[in-house]
């Protein structure tokens, strides 16, 4: 247990937050033993997987932080071409898809290069490049922080939602993810028909793609796109990309001619949030520390003293604006602390 501890190595926004109390969980031995002291009767508590996807907007956490380092990873076949695959919440979410991927084990090549870890992939129920977690979740294992109860949830009691789960609304804070299980396949059938997926594996020289050579066309283009939170202050993409109905994608089209949306078979439409963002004019805008990445308008960056309320306020505006433009309302994706 440590007191007064600086988050900023711990998000990806690298903002200079200090916290009441921090605790690593390295195992469930851990957990118990906090949950027997003291320290675990504060009133705030906070789950910190890679910090790559939330917003302090204070400069003070008066709570109890859990940073989750559980490690390891196990694989188990299954009938057919599939596979199971356990992974620790502490698992680095590049890292575990890296290993997948070079097993040959495909599902979720399309997710490579996201920042964060393996606990956090259910919670947001991330996704990119046409696929989400949910299309390879099996299950996750848990414990009810209330009661100190081990539970399993399994796909259908997750509520799966765009960027969402039952973890980021009713149950928010009652669950510490300690595992995720995953079903892969050793002969996968690959998803290459989201954004410029196929242009880079046919500028790589691949003829016949496999599950390496999309993780690999994918990590370029995100290399391309996104910044390096190691180089610049970032969480990645801060907003959803808006869903409307078909109806509602038509008259923008007549509108703006060349607006940006994917549709899907529910008559709905998903727009580009980038695209509304950058239209808007604020890509590459910055006002003191605060601006929007100049390769991808969906990121917003610290360029080195902006606070948290900096940050949420430049969000706010560039909410605004896409709204009187557009009659969109943004949804933040980053978590607010």
């Amino acid at each position: 247990m440590r007191r007064n501890v600086t988050l900023k190595p711990y998000n990806t926004f690298g903002l200079d937050v200090m916290a009441a109390y921090v605790v690593s969980v390295n195992d469930i031995n851990d957990i118990e033993r906090i949950r027997k002291s003291g320290y675990w009767q504060v009133e705030k508590k906070l789950i910190l997987g890679g910090g790559s996807n939330c917003l302090f907007l204070d400069d003070y956490y008066e709570g109890l932080v859990l940073l989750m380092n559980n490690k390891g990873i196990s694989i188990n076949e299954l009938t057919g071409d599939r596979v199971m695959v356990s992974a620790a919440a502490g698992e680095d979410w590049t890292g575990f898809v890296q290993r997948m991927v070079a097993s040959g084990y495909g599902g979720l090549e399309n997710l490579s290069m996201i920042p964060g870890k393996v606990g956090a992939s259910p919670m947001q129920n991330v996704g990119a490049y046409g696929v989400e977690v949910k299309d390879v979740f099996y299950r996750l294992h848990a414990m009810d922080l209330e009661t100190g109860k081990l539970v399993d949830f399994e796909a259908s009691e997750c509520e799966f939602g765009y960027r969402t789960s039952v973890f980021k609304t009713e149950l928010h804070g009652r669950y510490l993810i300690l595992s995720v299980d995953f079903i892969l396949q050793k002969q996968p059938v690959l998803n290459l028909n989201y954004g410029s997926i196929k242009e880079e594996i046919s500028r790589m020289g691949i003829q016949n793609p496999g599950v390496l050579d999309v993780s690999i066309a994918i990590s370029n283009i995100r290399r391309s796109k996104l910044p390096d939170p190691l180089q610049i202050g970032n969480a990645g993409s801060f907003f959803k990309n808006p869903v409307v109905h078909q109806l509602v994608f038509d008259d923008l089209k007549r509108e703006f001619p060349d607006i940006v949306g994917h549709s899907d078979k529910n008559q709905t439409v998903k727009l580009a949030a980038g695209w509304l963002i950058e239209k808007a004019g604020w890509k590459g805008a910055r006002v003191g520390d605060v601006g929007v990445h100049q390769h991808q308008a969906l990121v917003l960056v610290n360029y080195g003293s902006a606070t948290g309320r900096d940050i949420f306020g430049f969000a706010m505006e560039i909410q605004q604006s896409v709204k009187e433009k557009f009659g969109i309302v943004l949804e933040p994706e980053v978590n607010m602390i």
